[in-house]
């Protein structure tokens, strides 16, 4: 096991409302393809006077604020005071934190966006968890998919770990910065307090603390 890829590292379960499915979890990924079940499962227990049912499997905090253009299909829910931009294509199996920004054109599937995570121009966030407070810049984007189609491994230095799933765009830490322009290529794990620079393409682990210039060169905050 590497520890500084585990849940335990990565995130501040205390900033989701969805901390219940990371329970008994050791890697983040393992989780993607319990998403949209564990939305139904929650959604249901949501109390009536803070969210609202919009239609099926769908529940949207009522101090959000959704653009009447924004398209949100379930299961997904919407956190309280989070809001969702016009055009927003949320394709389902999306939880959106509290204060969390999903901006104009940007899309998401299957993804957790932990408290106040903003992901607010053009972005495409697939098969992807965000940790508190991460952002994304304008244009920057998880690829979820190798163009092989075949499983995606995450490439670490003490060599790769497989993962066993053929979706997986990119686990960012808590407090992450994405340039714009970036691709977070498929296995991308990034840990906390690290910064992309604008137009990288990551497809590795990159540490915590970290200032990610370009493969091979990468510098520590402090």
């Amino acid at each position: 096991m590497m520890e500084q890829l585990t849940v335990k590292e990565l995130y501040n379960l205390e900033e989701t409302i969805a901390k219940d499915i990371f329970e008994g979890v050791t890697y983040p990924w393992e989780v993607l393809p319990k998403i949209g079940a564990f939305i139904v499962e929650l959604g249901n227990t949501l109390p009536e006077d803070e969210y609202e049912k919009v239609w099926e499997n769908v529940w949207v905090a009522k101090s959000a604020k959704v653009a009447p253009t924004a398209f949100i299909n379930g299961p997904a829910i919407i956190g309280k005071n989070a809001e969702v931009r016009h055009c927003a294509f949320i394709r389902g199996n999306a939880i959106v934190g509290e204060g969390a920004v999903v901006g104009n054109s940007t899309e998401l599937k299957n993804v957790i966006l932990f408290n106040k995570v903003q992901v607010p121009h053009y972005n495409y966030v697939g098969d992807s968890i965000l940790g508190y407070k991460a952002h994304m810049g304008a244009g920057s984007i998880t690829s979820n998919v190798k163009s092989d189609k075949t499983l995606t491994t995450v490439k670490t230095p003490e060599g790769p770990i497989e993962t066993g799933l053929k979706k997986f765009g990119a686990m960012l830490g808590d407090e992450v910065e994405v340039g714009c322009g970036t691709v977070l290529n498929p296995g991308t794990v990034i840990g906390k307090h690290t910064n992309i620079y604008p137009l990288s393409m990551v497809r590795e682990f990159v540490p915590a603390n970290s200032i990610y210039k370009k493969r091979g060169e990468v510098a520590e905050k402090y």
